[in-house]
């Protein structure tokens, strides 16, 4: 039992021994050695006036134009005449979405979100990757942005398939 006493005595003191300095501070130089960067050269620097943009509209593109139907959720009536009845239960879970030429995934979710339930996106581009809640109403299920403003309606078109488009007419497809 005296060995164990005697070899822990010495094992700590080893420990302890590593951890004393061995060299003075003195010859450490604690601050930073840097040197200024040299200054490159740089080529002229012109200035003009900018045009006045009320004169000269050809430079600056078309103002784009807002499908009013579909801001105000009147669009598509053929849709939403032959659209399923949507139960809010039934669309909670992971939702695979073509939204033109790409697809991502969205999650939806019961959690309350100001005037709709939480919702998101992953991989998505465009208006849908804004998506922050969603509601239904009537047949229509209504994406919204973080701010609470739709930026697509769908209407059921199968058992687990929802289709329609965002504010922009870009068409919009859920499906599981």
């Amino acid at each position: 039992m005296r060995i164990h006493h005697v070899a822990g005595g010495l094992m700590m003191a080893l420990a302890l021994a590593g951890c004393q300095r061995t060299a003075p501070m003195d010859s450490v130089n604690t601050q930073p050695n840097i040197t200024p960067l040299q200054g490159q050269p740089v080529g002229s620097v012109s200035s003009s006036q900018l045009p006045d943009p009320t004169t000269n509209t050809t430079q600056f593109p078309a103002q784009p134009t807002t499908d009013t139907a579909m801001a105000t959720g009147t669009g598509n009536a053929a849709a939403a005449a032959s659209a399923l009845d949507v139960k809010k239960e039934s669309m909670v879970g992971n939702w695979r979405v073509a939204n033109g030429p790409s697809s991502c995934d969205m999650f939806l979710t019961l959690t309350n979100l100001g005037g709709g339930s939480r919702g998101g996106t992953r991989g998505c581009a465009g208006e849908l990757t804004a998506m922050g809640s969603w509601e239904v109403a009537g047949k229509q299920v209504v994406l919204k942005d973080r701010e609470g403003n739709p930026i697509a309606r769908l209407y059921k078109t199968a058992d687990t398939r929802f289709d329609g488009s965002t504010n922009s007419g870009q068409p919009v497809s859920l499906s599981r």
